[in-house]
């Protein structure tokens, strides 16, 4: 259990943290250099310069890389070791996390009704479980689903009465992905960060959801230095900024920041579209604006960022609904900041907790680093990635599909759809498991059944993608076409579908199509490597050798094991 204590602020300029950047710098740089450039690779400033405000890349070295998805971090910051520290604590709080779900010792393996009678009164509450879906369930039959599958159970902290628990770490796990990850200088700062993040992440969602109006921020009457300095860096530069007030009924300040630049948008920038939460308004805003610095590529360097918590608007008609609304004043978010963080942070999980919603923490520190790191969740929050029209038996069902032999996966499903009659998710999950089976015709046939019972395009579009994959797999690439076509229709913001796309048109020797495919998938995700990799193969094919040298090391630049890439590089010759 962790135990919430003392940790005084000693840097509060741009953000608030126990110790200063230069500080964080030095201790994180010297727990990366134990192991030489297996964690850390490389350290890097992205930014023109244009805004001034520094951004920061952490490279993952060879074992990083072997545990994590992601292969490079985003840090940011009004100043340049601000940045710098950002972006290596970025780099702690993934690896640590990742290598925490690797570690088997982290867990034990039990069924929901195997863990009541082992683990008692220290189990989390059934209800937090039903609360974090907002199903309309009884205890007893989600305890009979969840008792269909063992989950991952860990010991964590329910942080606002400092009480060690049990939780189903899977299940949090499957429901927010790594959304909650969070590391640094003391517990109470990672802790109270990665809160932050999570109220963030749940304004923002009930925002995108619902479209209501919210208020916009006068940035006239702004008297924070800091905060002033970085609003002028835009400003001064012709980029129009709004700041809105999306902090809803949250007991800490959320401010969201859209800006672009007339000057230079569409055609070398985008509009950016971010959101900070802190303790305080100011620094609430100061974390929403170094995110927009972070993902702008300075607004003229033709950069695509991708969007997480919140959406990424292509056109400024989409904003009008956005930038309207009452204004009001800075000062008149909330602020419960103080010189102690702990302190912080108990009052912030006691406003949570009066709201109907506790945060649980579950430490996640790497004994090779020695940085604080933590995986923090909120029962009943929501983010915008998640799937809409969650129930426990759909994560139940995606545990049997991808996480169960496939034959105990087909009985455990086969029992799920008695307690979810009719459930759109079950053959979709059907299909999966016999996929995993090799049975290609059985697993078509139940994505077939399973895209006409989806409720949303979203859904509809993934059915129809593993369909293509289905019949990639048997090679059959000109019938994927139709399927990825119509998953496209249906979600066009989800690279995998344009990569395997571009795949199928690069097997046909349409390289054209192709190329146009693999761009863009690399327009929602620039930092894809593969899809770099494959579309200097198509320059290659189509004998446009400068565009495939340049591309190809690009690729190997972010990975250097993409041996196929290496392999096209070494048949060019300008």
């Amino acid at each position: 259990m962790i135990k919430i204590g003392k940790s005084l602020k000693n840097y509060t300029a741009d953000a608030d943290k126990a110790v200063s950047p230069e500080e964080t710098v030095s201790r994180a740089k010297s727990a990366f250099e134990m192991h030489d450039r297996q964690i850390l690779s490389e350290l890097k400033r992205i930014d023109t310069g244009r805004l001034n405000i520094p951004v920061y890349l952490s490279i993952c070295g060879e074992t990083a890389r072997e545990s994590m998805p992601t292969r490079k971090q985003m840090g940011k910051g009004s100043t340049p070791v601000q940045a710098q520290a950002s972006a290596l604590m970025e780099l702690a709080e993934r690896y640590s996390y990742f290598s925490f779900v690797q570690d088997e010792h982290n867990f034990k393996n039990l069924t929901w009704n195997d863990a009541v009678e082992t683990i008692g009164s220290q189990l989390i509450s059934i209800d937090e479980i039903i609360k974090s879906t907002g199903e309309d369930i009884s205890a007893q039959a989600a305890a009979e689903v969840l008792s269909l599958v063992k989950w991952q159970f860990t010991p964590a902290t329910l942080v606002g009465e400092n009480k060690g628990i049990y939780v189903p770490f899977t299940w949090f796990k499957k429901l927010n992905e790594f959304n909650g990850c969070s590391a640094g200088n003391s517990y109470e700062e990672s802790i109270l960060q990665g809160c932050c993040e999570l109220i963030e992440r749940h304004c923002c969602a009930l925002v995108d959801s619902n479209m209501n109006q919210t208020a916009t921020i006068d940035q006239h009457n702004i008297d924070d230095p800091v905060l002033q300095e970085l609003l002028s860096k835009f400003t001064s530069n012709g980029i129009k900024v709004w700041l809105k007030d999306f902090t809803l009924d949250m007991p800490v300040p959320t401010v969201a920041a859209i800006a672009y630049d007339p000057a230079t948008f569409p055609g070398l920038s985008e509009i950016v579209y971010t959101a900070g939460t802190a303790t305080s308004p100011a620094k609430a805003a100061i974390r929403a604006l170094t995110e927009v610095a972070q993902l702008a590529g300075d607004f003229h360097s033709g950069s695509n960022y991708e969007a997480s918590g919140l959406p990424k608007y292509t056109n400024l008609k989409d904003i009008q609904w956005l930038i309207q609304g009452p204004t009001t004043n800075l000062d008149a978010l909330p602020d419960i900041s103080h010189q102690d963080m702990g302190q912080e942070l108990m009052t912030l999980c006691r406003d949570l907790r009066d709201l109907g919603y506790n945060l649980y923490s579950i430490p996640t520190l790497n004994k090779n680093l020695n940085i604080p790191a933590n995986y923090n969740f909120i029962p009943g929050f929501r983010f915008r990635e998640r799937t809409t029209n969650t129930t426990i038996g759909m994560i139940t069902g995606r545990i049997l599909a991808e996480d169960t032999e496939p034959l105990f996966a087909l009985d455990g499903l086969d029992s799920l759809s008695r307690l979810y009659q009719d459930a759109f998710f079950i053959p979709f999950y059907q299909g999966m498991v016999y996929l995993r089976l090799n049975d290609f015709d059985q697993a078509m046939s139940m994505f077939n059944q399973a895209q006409d019972q989806q409720p949303d395009n979203e859904s509809r579009a993934l059915c129809s993608f593993y369909n293509a994959y289905t019949l990639s797999l048997q090679s059959e690439w000109p019938k994927t076409i139709p399927y990825l076509n119509m998953a496209i229709d249906c979600d066009p913001l989800v690279k995998e579908y344009f990569n395997l796309r571009g795949v199928a048109f690069f097997k046909q020797k349409n390289y054209e199509k192709a190329a146009h495919d693999f761009q863009k998938a690399l327009d929602l995700d620039s930092g894809s490597a593969t899809d770099l990799a494959n579309l200097g193969l198509c320059y290659l094919n189509i004998g446009q050798k400068k565009a495939a040298v340049e591309t190809l090391s690009q690729a190997l630049e972010l990975d250097p094991n993409l041996e196929y890439a290496k392999k096209g590089l070494a048949q060019i010759t300008l």
